[in-house]
């Protein structure tokens, strides 16, 4: 399974290619949501999401039948970024389940910044 192509292809919105990646009894877990997905459920909430999207993959693990992902997905402009941890649970080289861990990007809150502890993580160069 390809995860980087798989990624692709939602950042893209491409219905059509997102499903081949799926078991047709496939599920899809939002977490941070708590939403339950069959596949053209997910595929209709992720590709009629409004805006144009882009992202990077920037962390992938692999763990006998399940690959992890870290993803920082942001829309075109910029102007809104989120970071997505994503367990795929993978069967016969298609994905039989997906959770995941949908954050939105932003500042320390007030009160930790007050503290003037933690750092900026520092960005890959």
């Amino acid at each position: 399974m390809d995860i980087k192509s798989f990624w692709k292809e939602v950042l893209r919105q491409n219905a059509g290619e997102i499903r081949k990646y799926f078991m047709k009894d496939a599920y899809i877990n939002w977490h941070c949501t708590n939403e339950h997905f069959n596949v053209e459920e997910y595929i209709k909430a992720n590709c009629e999401y409004p805006g144009e999207w882009d992202g990077i993959v920037e962390r992938i693990e692999e763990l006998g039948n399940l690959i992890i992902t870290a993803v920082n997905v942001y829309t075109a402009d910029k102007s809104f970024s989120f970071h997505v941890v994503s367990f795929f649970r993978i069967k016969d080289g298609k994905i039989a389940s997906l959770d995941e861990y949908w954050g939105d990007d932003g500042s320390a809150p007030q009160w930790r910044l007050d503290k003037h502890i933690g750092l900026p993580i520092a960005s890959p160069e």
